[in-house]
Parts: C-alpha cells; structure tokens; sequence
C-alpha cells in the first residue's frame, strides 16, 4: 500500500471549479487498477489550500494513471486557470 499526497493551491474564486474537478477525477480513479481510496480536504485557515490523500496497492499504479488518457482528460487544470502554483506531491509508503 502507498499513500500520495497531493498539495494544491487554487486561485481566488476558482475553488468551485477546483472541487468539481476533484470529483471527475476521483470519478476516473474508482476504475483505474490498484486504486483503493481517496478523499479531498482543505485548510481551515487558508481554504484556497487543499489536500488529496490517495490509497494505492503500489506506486506503479499510481503512476499509470497520473499518466494516462482518463487522467488527462479530466485535469487540465492549466486550461481553466485554477491553479496559483504547481502542486505539491509526496509519496508515504512502500
């Protein structure tokens, strides 16, 4: 099992269309191999700040779908403008 973190911040205004998103790609995860979980949380005191925990049987498969079509089509967050900077990822697990 690995965990990812993955640390996004959104432009002002655009946390609406972030969590819409969030929701199409957790959508494209449930039938991607190896994916168990994921959940997505924001900051109390900055709530443009927010965090997605996913649950994977292994990095590779975690690694397959940020790389795929259904992810790509999905999270072209450069198109809409969403993002205020380059997400944050961090892998916890082995």
């Amino acid at each position: 099992m690995v965990t990812i973190g993955m640390n996004y911040d959104v432009l002002e205004g655009k946390e609406a269309a972030f969590e819409h998103a969030f929701r199409q790609v957790l959508h494209a995860m449930r039938n991607q191999s190896g994916h168990c979980e994921s959940r997505l949380y924001r900051e109390v005191d900055a709530p443009r700040s927010y965090l997605i925990i996913s649950h994977w049987t292994d990095r590779g498969a975690f690694d397959a779908f940020i790389h795929s079509d259904a992810f790509r089509k999905v999270a072209d967050w450069g198109k809409e403008q969403i993002l205020a900077g380059r997400p944050q990822h961090h892998i916890y697990g082995a």
